[in-house]
């Protein structure tokens, strides 16, 4: 950020629907999420969601059209609908976000879904103040928030618990669904085999690993640290067996572009509400009760004419009896 600047990244943001940034925002902690007015969870799952449309931005609605007692439509939605980024700056972002998830060190493992590609990113600000979690499938983008209206530290034993509400709903959403990876783009997108230590290309005793890059982007140089036998690279058309991310296409069912479904859940268990807010920031808690601002918004595909519809399943290593919840689902 430091290179591109503030002011620049405010720019791109703002093409991602964020509408609340301030000229106070215009310095480096902006890079880490520290802003004068934060981000809504609703407009965060809108962001998020253009890396999921393969960099199309959708405006999210509540609803699709309303049809008077005659059947007769008298009210359609009308949605924004932009393209942000390139298809394939949005798969490099999927491919990176998956880590968190899938990684060793990852910060989001018990968000992993068996058979469903999950990209996710935690976030936690000083003194345990908020807890985010921001994920999304092939199928859906969903983000929760957890804290109080009024700044107080949030104390809890063990898991992220923005990231359990947002495991636990939506395992329950997707449940059944079938397998799906995100989609490598047919062109523009090639791999290398990278030495872990120098981030160059690497040779036969590098301990190495493999990365996408967008075409013409990926490095040039061989590793000079260890002892170079041979040299080792692949093309974009061979994808490694090891990736992560495999290209195996599934069929998905036809939707059309405003088909959106936002999600809450409630437990009276925990005394926690899933909340969905239009209004930037608005949280509508009491400091006796713990509240999770909760969105989910279904990606669609713009690749051609028809808009695929996606879905998701949950795997999750928090239990039924450690987070209970009634789903109250509602389609726009």
């Amino acid at each position: 950020m430091e290179q591109l600047t503030p002011k620049e990244s405010i720019k791109y943001m703002k093409k991602l629907g964020i509408t609340t940034l301030t000229e106070k925002d215009e310095n480096l902690n902006l890079a880490l999420g520290g802003l004068d007015k934060g981000i809504s969870p609703l407009e965060m799952a809108a962001a998020y969601s253009t890396i999921a449309n393969d960099g199309v931005y959708i405006e999210p609605t509540f609803y699709t059209k309303a049809e008077n007692s005659s059947g007769k439509t008298v009210v359609k939605s009308k949605q924004t609908k932009k393209k942000v980024m390139s298809e394939e700056v949005a798969f490099i972002l999927q491919s990176i976000l998956t880590e968190p998830v899938n990684g060793s060190n990852g910060t989001a493992k018990y968000c992993k879904i068996s058979g469903i590609d999950v990209a996710a990113k935690t976030g936690t600000t000083n003194d345990e103040y908020d807890r985010w979690l921001c994920g999304f499938t092939p199928y859906y983008t969903a983000v929760t928030w957890f804290g109080f209206d009024l700044n107080e530290t949030i104390n809890f034993n063990g898991k992220n618990p923005s990231g359990q509400i947002w495991s636990s709903v939506m395992k329950t959403i997707h449940s059944g669904l079938s397998n799906k990876e995100f989609d490598i783009p047919k062109t523009g997108i090639e791999t290398a085999n990278i030495c872990s230590k120098t981030g160059l290309l690497a040779n036969d005793s590098c301990s190495s690993y493999y990365e996408y890059y967008i075409k013409g982007t990926a490095p040039t140089t061989y590793c000079t640290e260890h002892s170079k036998n041979s040299k080792q690279t692949t093309t974009s058309e061979e994808v490694p067996t090891t990736s992560t991310i495999p290209n195996t296409p599934t069929e998905t069912t036809p939707v059309t572009e405003e088909h959106i479904e936002n999600t809450t859940t409630q437990t009276s268990e925990s005394s926690v509400q899933n909340i969905v807010s239009s209004s930037p920031i608005q949280n509508d808690i009491t400091k006796e009760n713990v509240s999770s601002n909760s969105t989910s918004i279904q990606n669609t595909s713009t690749e051609t004419t028809n808009t695929t519809s996606e879905e998701l399943s949950q795997d999750t290593d928090t239990s039924e009896e450690d987070f209970s919840s009634d789903d109250d689902t509602f389609e726009q």
